[in-house]
């Protein structure tokens, strides 16, 4: 019994094996019967009473009748392919190259099989979609000498691939950039694209291919950048690359051993010539004319049997192997570390820099005194070279998008006079310059990494080293001076606070700046980010009433603040020590405390105020004393936490408590029962009466200006309640104290307004009272 269940299952796998292999041996049939008949004239020994296995140039599997090859190369054959092409999902090799076929290449894709597939030298039309598809076995494929194909790209799905070892697809109408999938070929040896219209930089994965021979060349819009990734090609034999639009040095291609053939004519090459290429054994013939090349002529050596120079080269000299003049090559080593731009390589020739080189001034004895690269797109990094120019005085590396830091050799110019660094993208330590030499810096974050080491008196190096730390205002130099005496230290802090100190400092031009130093403290990175986000926003901002923040410093955990200088005095002085400090109290200058109110911002007595006669002092918003109840503890644990509306809004409540009553948000000074001046301003609030005794006497109110101060009372407690949702807006605040501002306003400023300018624009007193104090930020 299961003797007979065995045969009846091999009699029906016997039977399912012949009718597969009729079927697809019947479709073979239809697919030969179709090629035969769209080719003219008929192939040698080809006809359709003979079996297509006995046709010449087809070979079959003789167990199946599949077709597994077809060789009609160089038959002068014409015609369209049929379509059903792609069904002998057996074949491994089909060849029609050679002839005038034309249409469109039928669909070829999953033939798995697959190993040869030559199509060069027709007259095909266009290449399917997903036509690689599929071409697991594909090694060598053709394409060469198909000008009337459609334009179209090397697809990713080629990487399917995996065994090719031959791309020829020369003159083939292939557009776009080479795509980086040439790793994904392991046996790639021969990569053949010329004479098409392939653009953009060659691609990374060339340095992790096998290939040795590398036809790139005459493409119609030209290859771009440079050809660093050829020093990873290792096995490279062949390079052909001329007639391109290559930029850049030629890189060092000593590690490409069995070079032999190196074409890189009628590129944009530009620099010197690398010694490396003396160097490879295997140099037949290399061609380098019609770029911008520049240094010394080179000797080859005698191995090298074919060489080409000349054309738009500048080499210094003509006499192979001479070195060029000292200057030439010191200016040749400083375009080295800017890439060798090319518009120096173009307007740089011969072997004298004093000889109409561009941007290079010399004196009477041709020596360079003046090199001005200023406002020309260098990107890279300062080069150290420019120190063998002993002579220089001026050096303008201004508006570039230079990186890095300033080389420390540079320091050693004793000729130097002016440096100009200005708009670029340095970064790092500033060297210490001599006095003599000016330095035009720019707005960056750049700081001198010993910036507080060594601090014998807190303050005073710091107002020293800030001269070498470029703060964020276009000047001569970023030099801060002290303005008194050095040793008396504390006359040049203008004041302390919950996060720093205030130092006072002079630039280089005479200007005047207060510098923050903010307290040390360790943040997390995004701690950091959002604190470096939030004050870069702030150097952006101008507005009358706010102290402009003209610059800022990070330099690890050290964070400096720079604003701008308001030389009469912190509001908290004019309030508080008037007497002390030789001000004077506001009154007596017509200053009413409702525009003092506007022009404050967010929890202090540290802000601006009208008329930019007040400075800034040390406590930034936030400072105990101006605590929100919901904040001050979850404050007290973050280190840097950013304030919602509301918690500003209460800040700004102590303050206007402060100019009614000229009293101190904590004052230690004064009995428990009103050392703090937020309990005892409620309790005052009780009593509408106790509110003229409470009220600073200096102000002298009459009955008129008491209504004021009712209102300006009571939006005080009202931006000092406990739940934050009762506090108002900004907005609303500002609407409130605006219709005051205009009726306590004094003929004076207007008078003031008439000459008051900032940052070249005529200025306007207070706010917009029915805009909200962010849009008017906005502005």
């Amino acid at each position: 019994m299961g003797g007979l269940r065995n045969l009846l299952c091999l009699s029906t796998f016997i039977f399912s094996f012949l009718t597969l292999s009729t079927f697809t041996s019947a479709n073979d049939t239809a697919v030969m019967s179709k090629l035969l008949a769209a080719l003219s004239p008929t192939p040698s020994g080809w006809s359709n009473t003979t079996h297509y296995c006995k046709w010449i140039n087809v070979e079959c599997d003789p167990s199946t009748s599949r077709v597994t090859t077809i060789n009609l190369a160089s038959q002068s054959l014409s015609g369209i392919l049929p379509s059903n092409l792609g069904t002998l999902t057996q074949l491994t090799s089909l060849s029609l190259h050679s002839n005038s076929l034309s249409g469109p290449i039928p669909s070829l894709a999953n033939l798995s099989s697959l190993q040869q597939l030559s199509l060069d030298n027709n007259n095909f039309t266009s290449i399917p979609n997903g036509f690689f598809q599929g071409l697991t076995s594909l090694q060598i494929l053709t394409l060469t000498q198909n000008i009337d194909l459609a334009p179209w790209s090397i697809p990713t799905e080629l990487t399917q691939a995996t065994s090719l070892v031959a791309l020829y697809a020369s003159n083939a109408n292939i557009i776009g950039p080479l795509p980086d999938i040439f790793d994904s070929f392991p046996s790639l040896q021969d990569l053949r694209l010329s004479y098409n219209n392939l653009t953009g930089p060659l691609p990374k994965s060339f340095g992790g291919s096998g290939i040795k021979n590398l036809w790139i060349n005459n493409q119609l819009n030209g290859l771009s950048g440079n050809i660093n990734v050829l020093s990873s090609m290792t096995q490279l034999s062949q390079a052909w690359l001329h007639k391109n639009q290559f930029t850049g040095p030629i890189p060092d291609l000593s590690n490409c051993i069995s070079l032999f053939d190196l074409q890189l004519r009628d590129n944009q090459f530009t620099g010197l010539i690398p010694a490396s290429l003396m160097s490879i054994p295997t140099l037949k013939n290399i061609s380098l004319d019609n770029n911008e090349l520049q240094g010394p002529y080179p000797k080859f050596p005698s191995f090298v049997t074919s060489a080409t120079l000349n054309g738009n080269n500048s080499f210094c000299l003509t006499t192979p192997g001479t070195p060029c003049d000292l200057q030439v090559t010191t200016l040749l080593e400083v375009a080295a570390a800017f890439g060798y731009p090319i518009r120096l390589a173009t307007s740089w020739s011969g072997n004298d820099a004093c000889h109409q080189w561009t941007s290079v001034i010399c004196d009477s004895q041709g020596t360079i005194i003046t090199v001005n690269f200023a406002n020309q797109g260098f990107i890279r990094t300062i080069s150290p070279a420019f120190t063998k120019l002993t002579s220089l005085r001026n050096l303008y590396l201004s508006d570039n998008n230079l990186t890095g830091s300033i080389p420390a050799a540079l320091t050693n110019m004793t000729s130097l006079q002016l440096l100009n660094v200005s708009n670029n993208n340095l970064t790092g330590l500033i060297p210490n310059f001599a006095s003599t030499v000016k330095l035009v810096t720019s707005p960056v974050i750049l700081c001198l990494g010993r910036l507080f080491q060594a601090m014998e008196v807190e303050g005073v190096p710091l107002l020293v080293r800030m001269a070498q730390w470029l703060i964020g205002v276009r000047l001569e130099r970023g030099r801060v001076v002290v303005q008194s005496r050095l040793e008396a230290y504390e006359d040049n802090i203008l004041g302390r606070g919950g996060f720093g100190v205030v130092y006072k400092g002079e630039l280089y031009d005479g200007t005047k700046i207060a510098v923050k130093r903010m307290k040390s403290v360790t943040m997390s990175s995004r701690g950091m980010k959002q604190f470096d986000a939030e004050i870069a926003v702030l150097t952006k901002v101008r507005h009358r009433h706010l102290v402009a923040l003209l610059g800022y410093c990070i330099n690890d955990n050290e964070r400096l603040l720079v604003f701008e200088y308001m030389p009469e005095g912190t509001l908290t002085q004019h309030l508080f020590h008037w007497g002390e400090n030789g001000c004077s109290p506001l009154y007596l200058e017509g200053e009413d405390y409702n525009s003092i109110g506007c022009g404050t911002r967010s929890g202090s007595t540290c802000t601006n105020l009208p008329d930019g006669k007040y400075s800034v002092d040390t406590q930034l918003a936030g400072t105990f004393g101006y605590f929100a109840p919901e904040y001050a503890v979850y404050f007290l644990i973050n280190s840097y936490q950013k304030s919602d509306n509301k918690v500003d809004v209460y800040a700004f409540g102590v303050v206007l408590m402060e100019l009614i009553t000229s009293r101190k948000a904590l004052d230690d000074t004064m009995s428990d029962e009103g050392s703090q001046l937020i309990p005892w301003f409620r309790q005052i609030l009780i009593n509408k009466e106790n509110i003229p005794n409470a009220i600073d006497q200096t102000l002298n109110p009459d009955e008129e200006t008491m209504k004021s101060i009712y209102k300006v009372v009571e939006l005080a407690g009202y931006c000092t309640t406990r739940n934050s949702y009762k506090r108002p807006n900004m907005g609303h605040v500002v609407n409130i104290l605006s219709p005051l501002v205009e009726q306590w306003k004094p003929i004076s400023h207007e008078e003031k307004h008439t000459i008051s300018i900032f940052h070249g624009e005529e200025d306007t007193y207070g706010v917009e009272p029915h805009i909200s104090l962010s849009l008017t930020l906005e502005r």
